[in-house]
């Protein structure tokens, strides 16, 4: 459960096209995706996707954000092709492809930020650097939600994480960290009413708004 620096497989078509197989069969995810909209300003005009993937949040979210104008981000050639298939002519959803282990390029201010399984695949120092960058972009009463993968207080539960979710095989891109420090960075950066939303097993909603 350590992090492996310098690993990251989704370059690769071959992993991202496997976790596209396999994405839909996450136990309990639409669970966390549900609180997760939960939280999202109804009002909001414009919304960041980090880590994309095929546009799945996106998809979700615009159903409680109607009115918003998305920007997605993603490294992946697959997951930009999937992407832009999802969104072919919808002039609401600009997908840019961007390396999350760099700084965010410039592109102004967003009513709320999200992300789902994407963070953990940084490692912790570039993690606590991203959610620095969240909190400068997000307009004031905005809201930072992260769907993450984090770690385990064990080896044991960790494998019965693997075992509950049928997918034995590690994935070495994984680094993950603690609920507990990353909400804790998240209050020190400066969010309010941070907490963990949902939970189950190794999956966590994390959130956070921008004081006002």
């Amino acid at each position: 459960m350590s992090e492996s620096a310098g690993v990251n497989l989704w370059s690769t078509s071959e992993h991202a096209l496997d976790y596209l197989g396999r994405a839909d069969s996450i136990p309990h995810r639409t669970e966390g995706e549900a609180a997760l909209l939960e939280l999202l300003p109804r009002n909001a005009a414009r919304i960041l996707d980090l880590g994309t993937g095929a546009g799945r949040l996106i998809t979700l979210a615009r159903k409680v954000c109607p009115r918003a104008e998305f920007v997605a981000l993603d490294f992946s050639t697959t997951m930009i092709e999937a992407a832009s298939k999802t969104f072919a002519g919808d002039q609401k959803v600009t997908i840019i492809r961007h390396d999350l282990d760099h700084p965010l390029p410039v592109l102004g201010f967003f009513d709320a930020v999200i992300s789902s399984f994407s963070v953990h695949h940084l490692v912790h120092a570039r993690k606590r650097a991203l959610y620095r960058e969240i909190f400068e972009i997000v307009a004031p009463a905005g809201t930072f939600c992260n769907l993450e993968h984090v770690s385990s207080p064990s080896v044991r539960v960790h494998e019965q994480f693997l075992e509950a979710i049928g997918w034995p095989d590690e994935d070495p891109s994984n680094k993950l960290l603690d609920l507990e420090t990353q909400l804790a960075w998240l209050r020190e950066i400066g969010f309010a009413d941070v907490d963990c939303y949902w939970k189950w097993r190794e999956l966590a909603l994390m959130a956070g708004t921008k004081p006002s």
